[in-house]
């Protein structure tokens, strides 16, 4: 009996400090920079407004198909990948000292199109997923 992958788990950003090392995510974040030596994205949603989360996503699978569109300052992006690691920052934009870095190895990102962003939140608070 083949049992194939596992699903991916539909989260905020912020609530990956949460997830275990390991564990499949789905999220959407913002994309503030892009280290094109690392290959990684820095995503930033502040949603609850204060949280202090960034995801740094290695794209380094996924340099094949990663147009430039997907790695724009400003760019809204779903990823879908495995939790690695989480670290205390200690300095950088726009988290905080003291802030939390989530290290992501990303299997999908594609562009989320046109976003009402404020609607996407709305889903979270009234507890539909």
């Amino acid at each position: 009996m083949s049992r194939g992958p596992l699903p991916s788990q539909l989260c905020l950003l912020s609530s990956l400090p949460y997830r275990a090392n390991g564990d499949k995510v789905r999220f959407l974040g913002c994309v503030f920079s892009y280290s094109t030596s690392a290959a990684c994205l820095r995503l930033a949603h502040d949603y609850p407004q204060g949280t202090d989360v960034t995801a740094v996503v290695d794209v380094n699978l996924l340099l094949n198909t990663l147009g430039h569109e997907k790695t724009r300052v400003g760019e809204w992006v779903n990823v879908i990948g495995y939790v690695t690691r989480k670290q205390q920052q200690r300095m950088g934009k726009p988290t905080t000292p003291g802030g939390l870095a989530v290290h992501v190895q990303a299997l999908v990102v594609w562009s989320t199109g046109p976003l009402d962003v404020q609607r996407y939140e709305k889903t979270f608070d009234r507890g539909s997923i």
